[in-house]
């Protein structure tokens, strides 16, 4: 399967694929952000590498999780009128409008333009409601995966056999706070990642979710590590934020 993707930034991606372009967990605040959340506040340390005014026609948006800016800040909230977005079933009824709620496993056709991507759900495990995402094109045998902010559970397994996953956007960082759960992780961890990669048998894995946030705490050169620990170095496909590449 053939997809263009650009990495903006943290977890937002513009992914092009059968045809239409859908934007991940939409984050495009200035650097230097700062979000209350009781005793946590989330500090962001750079900007988007695309403005969301220059971004080209967007057909959907897929939102693992609408309660944190790292996700989903002020002006990423301004791109979901008018738009289908697909996220949590508690994230849609908090959204209203054309937000549609998927639960694991549940399964949306998505139509935009006479072109159709089948999106399911898939379980994740962080703070709040989360979920990730399989994307579909008819006729095609490989599938995306975008995992959303989870850590590696034992559900996860599942989509492996399920599903034949091509390419994988995995949600990195390993995310503590010491104010919660002791600082235990809230996203995957190069460690957990790799073992995913492996049970998923994706053939190429693209990091997201790993920079421009103080809260993580693993990056580029921990994530390669862990790879290469395991053997999976090769399955790494690095991006430039703001680029775009295709992948075949």
């Amino acid at each position: 399967m053939k997809i263009t993707v650009t990495h903006i930034g943290t977890a937002t991606v513009l992914l092009e694929i059968g045809g239409l372009r859908l934007l991940t967990d939409p984050v495009f605040d200035p650097a230097q952000s700062e979000y209350p959340y009781g005793p946590i506040v989330l500090r962001s340390t750079a900007g988007p590498a695309i403005e969301a005014c220059d971004l080209p026609r967007i057909d959907a948006i897929l939102l693992s999780h609408d309660e944190h800016a790292d996700n989903l800040d002020v002006t990423g909230r301004t791109l979901l009128a008018g738009r289908p977005v697909v996220t949590t079933v508690s994230g849609a009824a908090r959204l209203g409008g054309a937000a549609i709620g998927l639960a694991p496993w549940a399964t949306h056709e998505l139509t935009v333009a006479g072109r159709t991507l089948r999106i399911t759900g898939t379980p994740a495990e962080h703070v709040g409601d989360v979920i990730g995402f399989v994307v579909e094109v008819p006729g095609e045998t490989e599938a995306v995966y975008v995992s959303g902010d989870t850590v590696h559970i034992d559900e996860l397994d599942e989509i492996g056999r399920r599903f034949t996953i091509g390419h994988a956007l995995l949600h990195l960082g390993a995310a503590r706070f010491k104010e919660y759960g002791n600082g235990r992780l809230i996203s995957m961890d190069g460690e957990q990642a790799a073992a995913l990669t492996r049970s998923l048998n994706a053939h190429t894995v693209v990091p997201v979710h790993y920079t421009s946030w103080r809260h993580f705490t693993e990056d580029r050169a921990d994530v390669t590590a862990r790879f290469a620990a395991a053997g999976l170095a090769d399955r790494l496909h690095w991006l430039t934020p703001g680029t775009p590449v295709e992948l075949g």
